[in-house]
């Protein structure tokens, strides 16, 4: 059974880059007679408002899209990444990181040869070796804290066998989660981040086959890792590419112009959101 999903964050208008994400989930589940599922990620409560979720639903069926009730939102399972928090701290592979941004970019700056990634300058590991002792008494203290992946134990974990995903376009991936550093999976306030609530979302909604943007091949190096340390299977993905405008920029929720409420206000049919998207 061919399971697929979309995510959006309810933190603005869905545009048409939007459009084309969901419907390459949406078809890919119809051409096998699988199921199609609609999540809403929503961990972000500062941002995440009630009429952009209410939108996105509109924009959906507008677009001719079924999806599976109930629709799952993050911010309902918080104690579904606890649990996987609290797995992955039993493995050792978790510690407490009390620095500011501001702290973390003076530390790079300092830095003759600060490790990069593919998205610029990695954390420097300044808290992974901070006493246990130390770090529980600054958490009582009520400092704020990041929950960050210790890498290099992570692997030590698993263990010597490779890494591997199946990548519908890229072909059989070797998964390279250092180059991604210690990653923040929670913080104080909030017991997920997006690595860890997607790798949990899809475990535990039984997602077979993972669509989304090619930017987002990098983070599924460490998914990988993480489907590993918390004995989950691996789905098939498919990074897709991303839509841009005529000025070769990506569509993106701060350009009004593309979002699909004012498409169909304008009178385009949901047939020529297909056209505009490249998909017929």
């Amino acid at each position: 059974m061919v399971v697929t999903r979309f995510a959006p964050s309810p933190n603005g208008l869905l545009h048409l880059g939007h459009a084309f994400a969901a419907l390459v989930a949406y078809e890919a589940a119809s051409r096998a007679g699988g199921r199609f599922l609609l999540r809403i990620e929503d961990i972000d409560a500062g941002r995440c408002r009630p009429e952009f979720e209410a939108a996105i639903f509109r924009d959906l069926a507008w677009l001719g899209l079924e999806w599976e009730t109930p629709v799952r939102r993050q911010s309902e399972h918080f104690e579904d990444y606890r649990t996987a928090l609290a797995r992955l701290k039993e493995l050792g592979v978790l510690y407490p990181c009390f620095c500011t941004r501001k702290e973390i970019e003076a530390e790079i700056g300092r830095s003759q040869s600060a490790p990069h990634g593919p998205e610029g300058p990695l954390y420097p590991g300044t808290c992974r070796a901070l006493a246990p002792g130390r770090a529980t008494a600054r958490m009582a203290g009520g400092e704020a804290f990041a929950l960050r992946l210790d890498t290099v134990r992570a692997l030590e974990r698993i263990g010597a066998a490779p890494l591997l995903w199946d990548d519908e376009i890229a072909g059989e991936v070797m998964a390279d989660p250092a180059q991604l550093g210690d990653v923040v999976l929670a913080r104080k306030e909030v017991p997920t981040s997006y690595h860890l609530a997607v790798t949990v979302d899809d475990h535990l909604q039984g997602v077979t086959l993972v669509t989304r943007g090619r930017d987002l091949f990098h983070a599924t190096h460490l998914h990988r890792l993480l489907q590993a340390l918390l004995g989950y299977p691996t789905p098939r993905y498919h990074h897709h590419r991303l839509l841009a405008d005529a000025s070769g920029r990506r569509f993106a929720k701060r350009d009004q112009a593309t979002t699909l409420a004012a498409l169909r206000e304008d009178g385009v049919a949901p047939e020529e959101v297909r056209r505009l998207a490249g998909l017929d």
